[in-house]
């Protein structure tokens, strides 16, 4: 704790805290949303099952809107990209330094993640488990890595985004979302492939919005705030209520179109609402994030957010699987009150698991991003010549990132039920296992020929 307090009061003076505040109010309620919508019971073998509980309870689809807050997890992306780029800029690196090294942050604790995941799934089956079972639990810890395919896509991205911010400034989400309207109009046509580009539009558009504000090119202030809140919630009571779009900005079965995957006008819309929100309630946030004891505390949230994105199903999981084992799993009818109340020590309990899993696998995500100063010794140094020249380092930088992101993507789309060895299809973890691989080995080059 001291060591947090001694990082929270190093702060500089310049710093938007109010970015941090939005980073660690979002994992809050992606985290806390999952886990409510949780539902653990028995199929008709007996064996523990999982799903969603706005699939029977569809009246709280509106409740949603609440704790759908990837938008801000680009946003604030977007504010954080454009400051450590032009920072890396101003030290005289270049976008392949960057993405190199930022890299680091993104790829070390998915890595962990999906190697143990890998290596229990083995476990499992050496162990007597079925297929179908241990695919579908190794599905559903996988569930957060769809985001991180779409981060990682943004993030590499951003070279070239940041600098058509530069140049032509809110005209690029505006043109983002002109793409997404013509994306989500195919997809009610029945012509859902060419919605696919919604996946990288929707959240460019909310990129670019937090390139935007770190430029100062959109002002965060109450007076633009609130014709943003009450447009962004006019259109998305419009375009919910009214037009084609669900309630729910969670994907659910046997909708017409989907709100979050691809993200579609009814998320941006709620994504405006937000931003107009966030406006407002700048000013006094930023003055109560100047009093030590809230700022410490997103400053250690922050630290470890990564962590607690990627392991919080896990933590449903091993939960589930321990009460079910010693015979104290409760399965209430969903929606009923005695399901209500088992929320709370449900939630309680996941909040101590996940602490464990932090307090084990946070040492990936703390750990620094150090480029040598010397040829490591086990590198040929025609390699290492190489591997600092600028077209082929960017252009093996560039393929290490869409090996990590083909990998990621291809297990999410791969069936959820399947005979996979290791729970994840083998294609899919070698090629993201190679791209991470590729981005270690350029972090493990000097910054000099040697």
């Amino acid at each position: 704790m001291r060591r947090l307090r001694e990082v929270a009061g190093r702060t500089p003076a310049q710093r938007e805290r109010y970015v941090d505040l939005l980073r660690a109010v979002a994992i809050i309620m992606v985290v806390l949303g999952h886990w409510l919508i949780a539902v653990l019971d028995h199929d008709d073998a007996g064996r523990l099952r999982g799903h969603n509980a706005l699939e029977e309870i569809t009246w709280a689809h509106p409740g949603t809107w609440l704790f759908q807050v990837m938008p801000l997890f680009f946003l604030v992306g977007g504010y954080a990209n454009a400051a450590s780029l032009g920072s890396q800029r101003r030290r005289g690196g270049d976008a392949g330094d960057w993405l190199r090294d930022r890299s680091g942050r993104l790829l070390r604790p998915t890595t962990v993640l999906l190697v143990l995941l890998a290596l229990a799934a083995l476990l499992a089956r050496l162990l007597g488990a079925g297929p179908t079972q241990v695919r579908e639990v190794v599905w559903y810890a996988t569930v957060p890595l769809w985001f991180l395919s779409a981060y990682l896509c943004v993030v590499l991205l951003t070279p070239v985004t940041y600098a058509l911010h530069l140049r032509y400034g809110l005209a690029v989400p505006v043109v983002l979302l002109g793409l997404a309207a013509a994306g989500d109009l195919a997809r009610l046509l029945g012509e859902g492939r060419w919605g696919y580009g919604n996946f990288l539009f929707g959240w460019l558009a909310m990129h670019q919005v937090g390139f935007a504000w770190r430029t100062g090119s959109l002002p965060m202030r109450p007076r633009l705030g609130v014709p943003l809140l009450l447009a962004g919630a006019t259109a998305l009571l419009l375009l919910t209520l009214v037009g084609p779009y669900p309630t729910s900005m969670i994907n659910q079965p046997g909708q017409r179109i989907q709100n979050m995957s691809p993200p579609s006008l009814a998320l941006l819309a709620l994504a405006t609402t937000q931003l107009g929100l966030i406006m407002l309630l700048r000013a006094p946030a930023e003055r109560w994030l100047h009093r030590t004891r809230p700022w410490t505390l997103v400053v250690a949230v922050n630290s470890v957010v990564l962590t607690i994105f990627l392991w919080h199903l896990t933590a449903v999981i091993l939960l589930a699987g321990a009460l079910d084992a010693l015979g104290a799993l409760p399965t209430p009818a969903v929606g009923s009150a005695a399901w209500w109340l088992w929320r709370i020590p449900w939630v309680i309990m996941l909040a101590l698991v996940l602490a464990l899993l932090v307090t084990a696998f946070a040492r990936f995500e703390l750990r620094g991003t150090r480029r040598p100063t010397t040829r490591p010794r086990w590198m040929p140094p025609a390699l290492c010549r190489a591997l600092t020249r600028p077209l082929p380092r960017l252009l093996l930088i560039v393929l290490g990132f869409a090996a990590a992101v083909v990998g990621l993507f291809s297990n999410n789309v791969a069936p959820k039920s399947g005979d996979y060895l290791l729970g994840l299809p083998v294609g899919a973890l070698v090629a993201y296992l190679a791209g991470a691989a590729l981005l270690r080995l350029l972090r493990s080059t000097p910054p000099k020929k040697v």
